[in-house]
């Protein structure tokens, strides 16, 4: 794994694979979130983002081991179990990495492991008692910078710049089948392309590829498309495209998804997103609409972000 691919992984696990922001980084909470119950709708909204913060700190620290932790989920783990505790799937990534600590450092990686467990289950508590108050607390596209602090304001800027119509990077490359493609004739072919920005390890990646599938399907009726960029794949990683092949097979996800140089223009811009999933919408001649879409288009506030991009697109597209 090279090391640009390493950092963003990192980063991205950072966002909680089951979940799509956490507060700012430091903030360890009073440990009330974890002891107390919330009594309306309101605490819940304030715990949750309390327990994502608690989270994010843990992450936060130690990030040298951390880092091994999920390197090593890049080459042993496919995708996060549906259902599945992330604490849990850190834990037994750990144990499929134990050779790569010292007693010390799996003592500690371990004790952390554990704590996000324990936030978990209450997270999931909160979510299934009050699941529009959990949602409140997602809501918002996120934006991660590079120095690994982050924020659920909305600010896009430390991702590559959008504004004025750029276009998105030229690439020639392949499918995950083996066939030639073309950014010219991908985007020049639809009225509105989708380009999703994924890795196999991302939770919130997965978990959104059942409603990128639906979308695909839509846009397909409105002279649309969707491709997908498993970032993993770029220069044709043989095990990588394996491993993704086998997630998009198991959650029903048809799209294109296609990979190009890692040294190419697009290569460099995917080197550059530190947040995913991330989404971008490109008109026919090849240029970026609007703001991409940080996090994953689960939530109904992302889905309708998305939607004015595309319905924007394809009215100009019709003069």
């Amino acid at each position: 794994m090279n090391v640009k691919k390493s950092i963003a992984l990192l980063l991205a696990v950072m966002m909680v694979l089951s979940l799509a922001a956490c507060g700012a980084k430091g903030e360890t909470g009073s440990g009330d979130a974890m002891t107390g119950e919330p009594k309306n709708a309101e605490e819940a909204v304030a715990m949750h983002k309390e327990l994502m913060a608690q989270e994010n700190a843990i992450l936060s620290e130690n990030t040298a081991l951390w880092e091994k932790v999920f390197m090593a989920a890049d080459k042993s783990m496919t995708m996060q179990e549906d259902g599945k505790n992330y604490g849990d799937f850190l834990l037994d990534t750990i144990e499929s990495a134990k050779d790569q600590f010292t007693a010390d450092e799996l003592k500690l990686i371990r004790g952390e492991a554990e704590k996000i467990r324990d936030i978990e289950s209450k997270l999931t508590m909160i979510e299934e008692k009050y699941p529009e108050a959990a949602q409140e607390s997602l809501d918002g596209a996120m934006s991660m910078p590079a120095d690994g602090s982050m924020n659920i304001s909305g600010d896009t800027s430390m991702l590559p710049d959008n504004s004025s119509m750029q276009k998105f990077p030229s690439f020639v490359g392949k499918d995950l089948d083996g066939n030639d493609v073309t950014s010219d004739e991908l985007f020049s072919g639809s009225a509105v392309t989708v380009v999703n920005f994924w890795f196999t390890t991302c939770g919130p990646c997965v978990g959104e590829l059942g409603e990128l599938e639906a979308l695909s399907k839509e846009l397909a009726e409105k002279g649309g498309s969707l491709i997908g960029i498993n970032s993993f794949t770029l220069d044709g990683d043989e095990a990588a495209i394996s491993d993704a092949k086998d997630v998009l097979m198991k959650k029903g996800a048809t799209y294109q998804n296609v990979y190009f140089a890692s040294d190419s223009e697009a290569g460099m811009f995917t080197a550059n997103i530190f947040a995913y999933p991330t989404t971008y919408v490109v008109d026919r001649s090849g240029n970026i609409v609007g703001d991409p879409i940080v996090g994953a288009v689960t939530s109904k506030a992302q889905m309708e972000t998305l939607q004015k991009l595309i319905d924007q697109t394809l009215a100009a597209d019709m003069g």
